[in-house]
């Protein structure tokens, strides 16, 4: 990206391609310009400084509003270690919740079993009365 040099009399356009001091004065500019580039190329890219930046214009943040508003700061304090105690708490309980959950579980699985065997059995009562009756009349045809 080149900026238009100003040629003869302040017009803008190409300068005099023969004119040395004006290549010269384009190649200087040129040069300006990357090593600007590069510079902001490379401060973009450094990422332990920038880091380190952010991590200080954080502390300066905190200290900033600690001074502000001690209250304000000491209860965001308070919840964020009983975020933390209620995460340690939570992490410490679960293969307990996990055993209940199974537990709860098997009941389930074992009720239906249950319920499927009451099922099946009231099926082959019905149909055992059924057969009965039928026989039971068939019986009182034969004797009439």
């Amino acid at each position: 990206m080149s900026t238009p040099s100003t040629g003869p009399a302040g017009s803008t356009g190409p300068a005099d391609p023969s004119d040395p001091d004006a290549i010269k004065a384009e190649i200087e500019e040129t040069r300006a310009q990357l090593g600007r580039t590069v510079d902001e190329l490379s401060s973009r890219l450094d990422v332990p400084s920038r880091a380190k930046e952010g991590a200080a214009r954080a502390k300066d943040t905190a200290v900033e509003t600690y001074r502000e508003s001690p209250p304000a700061v000491i209860g965001a304090g308070a919840a964020v270690a009983g975020l933390l105690g209620l995460l340690v708490w939570r992490r410490r309980t679960r293969p307990q919740r996990h055993a209940r959950r199974e537990v709860k579980r098997e009941a389930k699985r074992a009720e239906k079993a249950l319920a499927a065997r009451r099922a099946a059995t009231e099926k082959m009562a019905r149909k055992a009365a059924k057969r009965s009756a039928a026989a039971q009349k068939k019986a009182a045809r034969r004797t009439r």
